[in-house]
């Protein structure tokens, strides 16, 4: 049997590259305490109608049956306002805990699904083709202490990611009580096998129960997160995190932001799923006193074009509206929103290249150098509480 099958059938997927029997280089002058939860909008969500710019007629020449009237509108200021689908969220930016990233982008932006996810992902230039994800590469630079359970932990999908590659210490986990009942399996296996190349393998996955053995956290949470499978993936990235072991970083994805037809209803759902998960993750993480060292961030692989298509749809466009929150998140507008009269191609042009939004994670967040990550320096964006 591969050991690949073997792994395919248990569930697990390995901690990639450096397991916990192997010797870390040492500690960095980071604080991975500083918890990073990254949000997968998959598909790439439409940005203009997320953050809607109810004052720009532009808006409504482009999306005359598309565009959220501005009476619906949860407005910000004067120009610009929120999908009234993203009720939940309006606390926390009243609370100043909320910043949204206008005009996020990267150069000659690639249109494919496929091809645009590995550009975030590995943080490249679209002309680039990196093997690891970029987060795979900081650990490999910057090792996370050994005594964490993993660097980062993937739940609703099982594409790595940004912690794909080497040097990255990741699990992909859709149910903690699940995942250590088959590492169990795998550890009692081990000891009883008489196969040396099975036992070698069963050795290896109980490298891994013992790296994943503080993933199972126990908290029973007062916080009722919503039902469906957003919303279990947010409890159970909360479980880990309440976890004995630490975690530098939980990926979360929501699924089916493709939205070429019938998108009204869709991204209504989509988006209410996604504040209302997100408020209830905040009131989790303040039951446990992790808010404050709780940095959520979103991402997708682009955005939507301005004008709508002929199927009540959007067609895959450029730049985007990201959301960064937590508990030390100075909220706000950040960015320049792109312009609606100056399209590229029927395409809006970027103003902050995303790799900044990572400089800010690398950098701000947990106190590291970013450049020999990102392959250059991209200046990070002042959207913390010092």
């Amino acid at each position: 049997m591969l050991r690949r099958d073997f792994l395919g059938a248990l569930g697990l997927v390995p901690l990639v590259s450096a397991l916990p029997n192997l010797a870390f280089a040492a500690a960095p002058a980071a604080d991975y305490r500083n918890l990073l939860v990254l949000i997968e909008l998959k598909g790439g969500n439409d940005g203009l109608n997320t953050l809607v710019p109810y004052a720009d007629p532009n808006y409504y020449r482009l999306r005359p049956r598309l565009g959220i009237r501005r009476e619906e509108v949860l407005q910000l200021d004067e120009r610009v306002g929120l999908h009234p689908a993203l009720q939940a969220l309006m606390p926390l930016w009243q609370n100043r805990e909320l910043a949204i990233v206008q005009g996020v982008g990267y150069a000659q932006p690639n249109l494919s699904h496929f091809r645009s996810i590995e550009i975030w992902e590995s943080a490249s230039a679209s002309s680039e083709y990196l093997a690891d994800g970029w987060l795979a590469r900081n650990f490999k630079a910057h090792p996370v202490p050994a005594a964490f359970a993993a660097d980062g932990v993937v739940i609703g999908s099982q594409d790595m990611g940004p912690l794909g590659g080497t040097g990255s210490r990741a699990i992909v986990l859709n149910n903690t009580q699940q995942f250590m009942r088959q590492a169990r399996f795998a550890d009692d296996a081990a000891a009883k096998s008489k196969n040396a190349a099975l036992a070698h393998i069963l050795k290896v996955e109980g490298d891994i129960v013992q790296a994943a053995a503080g993933l199972a956290g126990e908290r029973s949470f007062r916080t009722e997160f919503p039902q469906g499978p957003f919303g279990n993936a947010l409890k159970t990235a909360a479980n880990v995190v309440s976890g004995k072991s630490g975690v530098a970083v939980v990926r979360v994805t929501l699924n089916g932001f493709d939205t070429h037809n019938g998108q009204p209803n869709t991204q209504q759902r989509l988006l209410k799923e996604l504040a209302e998960g997100l408020a209830a993750f905040k009131s989790a993480m303040q039951e446990i006193a992790r808010w404050d060292s709780t940095m959520i961030m979103t991402y997708a692989e682009f955005g939507r074009r301005p004008q709508e298509n002929g199927s009540l749809g959007t067609d895959h466009g450029t730049a985007n509206a990201h959301f960064v929150l937590g508990g030390k998140v100075q909220g706000g507008l950040y960015g320049q929103a792109p312009s609606l009269s100056q399209l590229e191609g029927g395409n809006m042009l970027h103003s902050v290249d995303f790799r900044r939004l990572y400089a800010t994670v690398i950098e701000k967040w947990w106190g590291l150098d970013a450049r020999g990550v990102l392959n250059g320096k991209f200046p990070g964006l002042d959207l913390l509480r010092v």
